[in-house]
Order: C-alpha cells, then sequence, then structure tokens
C-alpha cells in the first residue's frame, strides 16, 4: 500500500483516485449546470401528464409497499451522498437533504404551534364549532414534506441568491427567447439541451427575491437572508429576503389560509363535489372491492396468528373432548324413526330431471371466487362442442364441499371472501338483511308454503377443516342459522346431510370435523337411512371435505374408519361416486375392471372454487384404493402444467411473498451477528488474480461457518433454533433420518448465503474506509457540516434561529441534529468498526453496541431479504418437483388464482348421470358494471334467479370474461342400472 508503484492488488486495481478526479463536482457553487436534471423532471411531468400514469402507479402501490419504498430510499440516499459525487450530486445531495431535513422539523414545529392556537381559539369560542376537528397528524407531516421538497427543488436550480450585482448586460437581460436567435439557430435537441438560459430567466424574473428586509420593519427581524452571489468580492452583507424562506413562507400562509377558512366557515367540508371528483368517485364506486388471495407467508398478517391461535385451540379442546356434531345431536328434536327433517330432505325426488353443481375450497382471493360464483348464478353456459354448442342450463341445487372462508373462519372471512362474491354473481332478495337469524327454517319466500314448491336454486354446505378452526361456530351462525347464500336459498339445519334427488339418486353430505372421519350419531345416521330408505338399486354420491383417497395414499396412513365401514359394509357397491375438495384441483380416477366387487366407481376431487392452486403432479402415481386399482382419467391442470408452474417458487416466491422478508432478514441477520466485524481482510483485497481473490474470499467464508459452529454463541443459538424448525418443516411422510438431512442441507444453504453477504458488505465498507469515503467525520457528520456552512448559505444576522433554539429549550436543533445523524447511518458503521478493529470490542459501550449493530442491520436486511427469498424459493422448488413433499408450502407460497373449475351434473330422464367439469384457465383481475345487468329492469320483489343477466360485475376485459372463456375439460357419464366390472377367476370381464 505504501509502494509508489501500482500492486496488483484488488483495491489499487480500483483507481478510485482517477474515479475521484473525474466524478468530483469541480463547478463554484450554487450549481450552474443543472440542464440535465430540468430536461429531466420536463420529461418526466409530460410523461405523466400525458397519462394518468402517476395516479395509476400510486393507487396499485400497496401502502406496505410505500413504507418499504421510503425505508429503501432513505439508506440508500444515507449511502449515496458519502459516495464520490457526480458532479451536481456531491455538494448539491448534501445541501439539499439537509435543508431538507431542517426546513421539514421547522414546518413541523410551526404548524403544531399554530394548531395549537387555533384549537385554544375555537376552546374560547372564537371561531365555529367545525374547528374543533383535531387535524390528521399524518396530513400535516405530507404537508410538511411537500413544502420541504418544493424548497430544495427550488435551491437545487436557483440557490438562495440575495441580488445579482455586476453581472455582464448580456446576462442580464437574456430571456428564453434568445436561444432562438438566427446566429443560435441549430438542431432542435440542441436548443433544448441548452437550458441554462431558460433556468436563470426562471429563476431571476419569475421568482425574483421579494424584497430588502428593511421594506418590512415589522418583519426585519423574522426572516432569513439571502446570500450574495456577485462576480468578484461582495463588501458588506446581504439585506435581501431569502427567496427559500419567501418560499416557505408562502406555502405555510396558503396552507394557515385555507385550513382557516376550513374550519370557519365549514366551505370546504359541504362544498359540492366537482364534476370531475364526481366522475371519480362514480368509477371508483364501479368496480368491486374484493380481497386479495390470502398471503400465508405473510408474518404480519394478523389473519395467520389467529388462525394458529384457532388450530391450536381446536386441536387441544375439540378433538376428543367437545365435538359441535355431537351436540347438533343431542339439540335434534328427532324421535326414533320419525321423519328427520334437520337431515334428510326430499324435496327434489319428484323431479323429471336434475341439474346441480359441486364446488369447493372458496373464500380466498374475491377475483377466483367471483369467477366460479358468476359461472355458477348464469342462467345457462353455451359451450361449443366440435361442430355443435352445447348447452349446460344453471343447477337447481348447488354442492359446497368445505372451507368456505380461508385462512379462518370468522364473520369478516365469512362475509367478505365468501358471502360478497356470490352476492355479486346473484343477488338475495330485496327483503332479506344480513343480519337476519333464521330461527325456523326453512324460511320460504312469500306465497310458498312447502320446500318442493321452489323453484330457485339451492345450496347445501358441508364445512372442512378451516370452518372447524374455531370449532364451528361462525358455520352454525351463517350457514345453518341464515337462509341465503347470495341467490341461493339455504334450507339446511345441520353440518350434515342426506338428499334424495330424482331416479333414485342420493347424495350424503358428511362432516369429517378435524378428526377426518364421521362421528358415532352420524354413522348411527347414515347407516340407519341406507338401511329403512336407500333401496338395494339406489345410486349414492358421497361427499366429503377430504379426498382421503389422495391423501393416505400420500402420508401413508389409514384414516376415515367410520366413512370406509359405512360404504363398503352398509352401502355395498352402491356408492358410484366419491366428490371431495380440500386439494385446489381436478383429477378423477376410475376403477380398473378387476375381479371382487367395487365399493367406489369413480374418485373425483374439484377444490378449485376460488383457493390457491394445488399441484397434480404430486398424485400422479395413485392406483389403490379399497383394495382395488384405479386410473387417472383427467387432471386439472395438467401433470406437465403442474410440473412447470412449480417453477414459479424460484422466479416469483419474493414477488407473491414479500412480507415475508420481514422475518427472513431477521433470520439471516441473528445468523451472522457474532461475525461483526471483519477485520482481516488483507489477504481477500491483495491477491495476485482473480481466482487468488475468489479463493481466499470463499476461504475466508468457510473460516466464518467454522467460527459460527466453535466459538459463537448468538450465531450459533440462530442456527440451532432454525435447524430445529427446519427439520420439523420437513413433512413427516419422511423418515427421521431423511427430515434431518434435508433440514442440514436447507439451513447450510441460509448460512451459507448470510455469510457470503455479510462478508461483501464488510468489504464494500473495509474498501470506503481505505479510500477515505467513510470513517473520516465521525458521527453527526452530515449536521455539523450543516452548521459549517449554514451560516454562510443562509445569513442570520437578525438572530432568529437563536431566538428559536432558547424559545424551543433547545428542542429545535437538538430534532434536527438527530433528525439528520439517521442519515449518518454507513458513517456510524465505519467509524465504530474502525474502533473496534483498533481497540477491540471492549472499547464499546453497551449503547455504542447498540448503535453499531443496530447500523449494521438497517443495511444487511436490506441486502439479505433478496436472498432469503431466493434460497427457501428454491428449497420448495426442488421438494416439491424433485422428492414430491411440501405440496400444499410449495403452492400456497404462489397464491395462483387461476385455473378455476367447478363440476355440474345433470341426472336425466333415463336416470343417467353426466358429469361435466368446467375450468377456467385465467381469473380476470380486473372488472366493470355489467351494463347487461345495469340496464336490465328489475321488479322490486323478483327474485334474482329469474333475471337474465343476474351478475352485477363483468370483466373489464370482454374478451376474459368467464362467460366466454370457460371450457370442459372432463366429461362422463354413470349409468344408473350399469352393474359393477369385474374380472372373473377365468380373466373374462363380466358384469
Amino acid at each position: 500500500m505504501g509502494s509508489d508503484k501500482h500492486s496488483a492488488g484488488l483495491l489499487p486495481t480500483l483507481r478510485m483516485e482517477r474515479v475521484r478526479t473525474i466524478l468530483t463536482h469541480t463547478y463554484p457553487y450554487p450549481h450552474e449546470h443543472s440542464r440535465h436534471a430540468i430536461i429531466a423532471v420536463v420529461v418526466g411531468c409530460l410523461f405523466f401528464i400525458s397519462s394518468d400514469n402517476m395516479h395509476t402507479l400510486i393507487e396499485k402501490l400497496d401502502k406496505n409497499i410505500k413504507w418499504w419504498s421510503m425505508y429503501i430510499a432513505w439508506i440508500l440516499v444515507a449511502a449515496l451522498y458519502h459516495l464520490p459525487s457526480f458532479q451536481s450530486m456531491g455538494l448539491d445531495m448534501r445541501m439539499n437533504l439537509s435543508l431538507f431535513l431542517s426546513i421539514y422539523i421547522s414546518s413541523i414545529l410551526f404548524l403544531i404551534v399554530f394548531h395549537i392556537i387555533f384549537l385554544g381559539l375555537w376552546y374560547l369560542g372564537l371561531v365555529s364549532r367545525v374547528a374543533g376537528r383535531r387535524p390528521a397528524i399524518l396530513t400535516i407531516l405530507q404537508n410538511c414534506a411537500v413544502i420541504s421538497i418544493a424548497c430544495c427543488v427550488f435551491y437545487s436550480h436557483c440557490g438562495n441568491r440575495a441580488m445579482l450585482r455586476d453581472r455582464p448586460f448580456e446576462r442580464k437581460t437574456s430571456n428564453w427567447f434568445s436561444f432562438w436567435k438566427k446566429e443560435e439557430r441549430n438542431t432542435w435537441l440542441a436548443k433544448f439541451v441548452r437550458m441554462s438560459e431558460l433556468k436563470n430567466q426562471v429563476c431571476s424574473s419569475w421568482f425574483a427575491p421579494v424584497g430588502l428586509a428593511s421594506d418590512y420593519p415589522l418583519l426585519s427581524k423574522w426572516v432569513i437572508y439571502g446570500e450574495l452571489a456577485c462576480n468578484g468580492s461582495c463588501p458588506g452583507s446581504s439585506d435581501e429576503i431569502s427567496p427559500i424562506f419567501s418560499l416557505w413562507a408562502t406555502f405555510i400562509g396558503l396552507y394557515m389560509a385555507n385550513y382557516v377558512v376550513e374550519r370557519s366557515t365549514g366551505w370546504a367540508l359541504t362544498h359540492p363535489l366537482s364534476v370531475e371528483e364526481y366522475e371519480n368517485l362514480k368509477k371508483n364506486q364501479m368496480k368491486p372491492d374484493f380481497l386479495d388471495m390470502v398471503p400465508w407467508y405473510s408474518g404480519t398478517s394478523a389473519d395467520l396468528f389467529k388462525t394458529a391461535f384457532d388450530l391450536l385451540v381446536s386441536v387441544t379442546l375439540f378433538v376428543g373432548r367437545f365435538d359441535m356434531r355431537m351436540m347438533q345431536a343431542a339439540m335434534s328434536r328427532v324421535h326414533e324413526g320419525a321423519q328427520q327433517d334437520d337431515l334428510f330432505y326430499d324435496h327434489l325426488s319428484e323431479k323429471e330431471d336434475l341439474w346441480f353443481d359441486f364446488m369447493a375450497d372458496t373464500g380466498d382471493g374475491g377475483n377466483s371466487s367471483y369467477t366460479v360464483a358468476r359461472l355458477l348464478a348464469q342462467p345457462s353456459i353455451q359451450l361449443s362442442k366440435e361442430d355443435s354448442v352445447l348447452t349446460l342450463p344453471r343447477g337447481d341445487l348447488l354442492l359446497v364441499g368445505g372451507d368456505l372462508a380461508y385462512p379462518n373462519p370468522s364473520g369478516f372471512t365469512y362475509e367478505r371472501r365468501l358471502f360478497s362474491p356470490f352476492e355479486y354473481a346473484l343477488q338475495p332478495p330485496t327483503w332479506y338483511k344480513h343480519e337476519h337469524i333464521a330461527v325456523n327454517k326453512p324460511e320460504l319466500p312469500e306465497g310458498i308454503s312447502q320446500l318442493k314448491e321452489y323453484d330457485g336454486p339451492q345450496c347445501f354446505l358441508i364445512p372442512g377443516n378451516h370452518d372447524w378452526f374455531d370449532g364451528l361456530n361462525t358455520f352454525m351462525r351463517y350457514i345453518c342459522h341464515k337462509s341465503w347464500l347470495g341467490g341461493w336459498f339455504m334450507p339446511q339445519k345441520k353440518s350434515y346431510f342426506a338428499l334424495h334427488l330424482p331416479k333414485r339418486w342420493w347424495v350424503f353430505g358428511l362432516d369429517l370435523s378435524l378428526h377426518n372421519d364421521i362421528d358415532v350419531y352420524q354413522f348411527k345416521f347414515f347407516s340407519e337411512l341406507v338401511k329403512n330408505k336407500v333401496g338395494e338399486n339406489d345410486t349414492v354420491i358421497v361427499m366429503t371435505h377430504e379426498p382421503q383417497w389422495l391423501l393416505d395414499w400420500y402420508w401413508n396412513e389409514n384414516s376415515g374408519q367410520n366413512v370406509s365401514h359405512l360404504i363398503c359394509d352398509y352401502l355395498k357397491g352402491r356408492c358410484k361416486l366419491r366428490i371431495a375438495g380440500d386439494m385446489h384441483h381436478y383429477m378423477r380416477h376410475s376403477c380398473v375392471p378387476s375381479e371382487g366387487p367395487v365399493h367406489v366407481h369413480h374418485l373425483l376431487v374439484n377444490g378449485c372454487g376460488g383457493a390457491f392452486l394445488h399441484p397434480t403432479h404430486v398424485f400422479s402415481s395413485f392406483n389403490k384404493f379399497y383394495g382395488k386399482t384405479y386410473e387417472c382419467k383427467a387432471s386439472y391442470p395438467s401433470f406437465h402444467d403442474s410440473n412447470r408452474i412449480a417453477l414459479g417458487n424460484i422466479l416469483k416466491f419474493r414477488k407473491k411473498n414479500w412480507q415475508f422478508d420481514f422475518f427472513g432478514g431477521v433470520i439471516y441477520f441473528i445468523l451472522v451477528f457474532s461475525m461483526f466485524p471483519q477485520c482481516k481482510l488483507d489477504h481477500i483485497l491483495q491477491g495476485d488474480s482473480f481466482s487468488g481473490h475468489l479463493g481466499s474470499f470463499f476461504g475466508t467464508v468457510w473460516d466464518n461457518f467454522v467460527y459460527v459452529l466453535e466459538h459463537s454463541f448468538v450465531s450459533l443459538t440462530g442456527v440451532v433454533l432454525l435447524l430445529i424448525m427446519a427439520i420439523t418443516f420437513v413433512p413427516s411422510k419422511v423418515s427421521r433420518k431423511k427430515r434431518a438431512i434435508i433440514g442440514i442441507i436447507h439451513v447450510s444453504a441460509h448460512l451459507a448465503a448470510a455469510l457470503i453477504l455479510m462478508l461483501l458488505m464488510e468489504l464494500g465498507l473495509e474498501t470506503c474506509i481505505r479510500h477515505k469515503l467513510l470513517a473520516t467525520s465521525g458521527y453527526h457528520s452530515l449536521y455539523q457540516w450543516y452548521r459549517s456552512v449554514e451560516s454562510e448559505h443562509f445569513p442570520d444576522p437578525s438572530g432568529l434561529r437563536a431566538r428559536m433554539e432558547q424559545w424551543t429549550f433547545g428542542l429545535y436543533p437538538a430534532c434536527i441534529k438527530y433528525l439528520m445523524s439517521a442519515f449518518d447511518v454507513p458513517e456510524v458503521m465505519a467509524v465504530t468498526r474502525s474502533n473496534i478493529c483498533k481497540n477491540g470490542m471492549q472499547a464499546l459501550s453497551r449503547g455504542g453496541a447498540v448503535i453499531y449493530y443496530a447500523s449494521i442491520f438497517l443495511y444487511f436486511w436490506v441486502f439479505s431479504t433478496p436472498v432469503v427469498s431466493l434460497v427457501f424459493g428454491s428449497y420448495l422448488y426442488i421438494c416439491i418437483n424433485w422428492f414430491h413433499l411440501h405440496f400444499d408450502e410449495a403452492f400456497s407460497s404462489l397464491r395462483i388464482a387461476n385455473y378455476k373449475s367447478f363440476t355440474r351434473f345433470h341426472i336425466n330422464r333415463d336416470g343417467d348421470l353426466e358429469v361435466f367439469t368446467l375450468a377456467v384457465d385465467k381469473v380476470p383481475r380486473e372488472w366493470m358494471l355489467d351494463p347487461d345487468w345495469d340496464m336490465e329492469q328489475k321488479q322490486p320483489q323478483q327474485l334474482s334467479h329469474r333475471r337474465k343477466y343476474p351478475s352485477k360485475w363483468s370483466a373489464a376485459a370482454g374478451q376474459q370474461d368467464p362467460v366466454n372463456t370457460v371450457r370442459v375439460v372432463d366429461h362422463f357419464v354413470i349409468r344408473q342400472n350399469e352393474k359393477p366390472d369385474f374380472v372373473s377367476s377365468n380373466g373374462s370381464v363380466s358384469r
């Protein structure tokens, strides 16, 4: 380092002195070369004015993303002004930053005093009653920020000049039309680039200084003066009022005047909306207020914490101790042998034919749930089939297979994620009140005496595992004690039921609770129903929430013993179809002809009612159930598409789950906490070649890896805790040995990534320190620099600042000092790091150590968050596609709203069951008021299912509307009188 010759090390090869010489600003201050910034501002303004891009951008930004952007901007600016300047960005950035903070604090203190005085006047009765409304603190902060930015922008381009003296005549009289002179006529672009004359005209004429302080005797001691800008020496001091101060006073005065008028006369509160504001308000009302998909990896979501708590309570309290199904049986007023109206419904059995629908797992994202609900509500769906058009009428019955709202059952999730989309799709009757509780169900519409007389769509639902998280309380309140799900009538009273359909078809809706099985009372009801009412030639559809055939195969379990007993020993081959949800995809398996009786002919899973997508390729090897062989006849999405979609965990995990960053960054910081600072980095910076640098770098990483395991305390504790979590996170279907191996590899990847990031950050700090870019000024460097130049650029001969410090008891300078210190984070890191490396960690006080690690965390957290998401997303991708693990975790992270479907059944006049599975590949994200629905005449007492256009919203892009994009992904027929196939002992297939 001390040699005059350039060594081969990494640090000298950067040639930082040459970079500093080239990039450092050499123009006099204030700057005269900000035309590039002006051009950028003009072009940006034209871009945003010519379209509504700015409004659209702000509207699409989530509130949390806005705060995230502010945090990134803060630490970026804090680091940037310490680096070599880029012409006008050097001193300009430091001055503007300190000026912004000073004006910001001054504005806040001034407006707080103003509001206190104004509230005092209201208390004394000197202003109107509306003045008593407290001002919004956030509004004050936003206004102060806007005022401060405006002053800084003006200062960047015009400075704080008091007057122009001894300027050449040509410069004085120049105006912004002068560059159109014939001798200066050049290309249009060249004339546009030469913006200095326009800037001078704007600064000297349009925003000229307001005058001398002596012209305003009463205000002469309450103003800041401008600095002199002249050629040669400038004897004496300026008496001109600072243009920055006058601009600030103007903005503050406008705010105060507007506030006084608003609160004193009420004008702003009662003034009618303008036409433009009315159109914007109407436009916002023309869009549905759908909720987004549930962020399962959000550590900041209160719903997820409530879900975990409810699940813990449900598992420890309700499972094995209290069961709502037992309560339902106890509360039932049914006697032995009597008509069980609470559980058995036969009002549809006399129809000649019947259309009915099945869906499950709705109540997640509003767009996806409404897409399915809109299709279910249509009077008919027309589909192109080869050269003909297939028309499928709306179902008279809707079966919902559980998991009605995510992530937990509550009044909010049921109302916003379940009822709201369905009510938009098919409105409830006008007389229906949402708060109404149905005491004596079914509460039929006026003029209808029996349930069989009602010809509108009806709905029966079973609960899923998510509905049981609160012990079935919300399900009972919103389903069993209410009469309408949108325009679908709900006559059911209990969480399980039996439906007698036309042509000797039955539906058994089972409630598996969290046990994955039916309880004894439920088994008794269905077994007696099979004995007493289900005929030998009848056919039963068994509906459960979970597809036990897939989950038992995947987890290598044998659940649902009572369900199996009911199907195998009581139905005895009469169950030709089992339908379920829980898995958010569509799969159908059919039994392969074999020897012996077949208990279930077809297995159908369709959980695409609105929740995030689940993979299908994980279950591609399933083929055994109840001792019989099954083959997959259809899957949606296909195995290939499912495999491809999983790649999104690498590419999109952070985009979909940016809230995961909050915990991921903290975890990485704990893993390397004991490694800060790295004082011995010479062997990396002074290597002989790139391969030497690289070898030294990874050698240091390995040394730190070993140090963590052998010597550290905080980091090792973090590693052990993370390892326990990682091993626990691996699905239990894997052996303990494999779980430990997977967990160790997973944690090792995270630890290696954290150590690499730590070492890169330390190398950056070391490089800046050696080239005197950091650790040159000490703590509070920005505040000390500003105080050293404040009197030069903002003269204060009247002592206004000193009086403000005295009146605020030192609060004013203290606020500015510590706010500016927030932008000294890189300097704090560098100074403290140098002190530790020189004198050891014991040289730091406890407070100094806290400040050091806090400053390190602010930057390391930002650097680590993209990496932790990349490593974790890669882990999920490898597990789901290579080992078929984490099918739930790997796809809930993607929050895919597309690939939605439901199944429509038709019992025809011959007694055969036609099955159509309808799907939409892409769910619309933008909706508008359906013009057909809006223009259709609506009778006051007319039920919504009688309308031609029942749904309120249609896709903003007509070609993306679900009605236009729906297609058939599976179609098959189950014959009523078809006997089960089996293979005889001689190998022939018999019926």
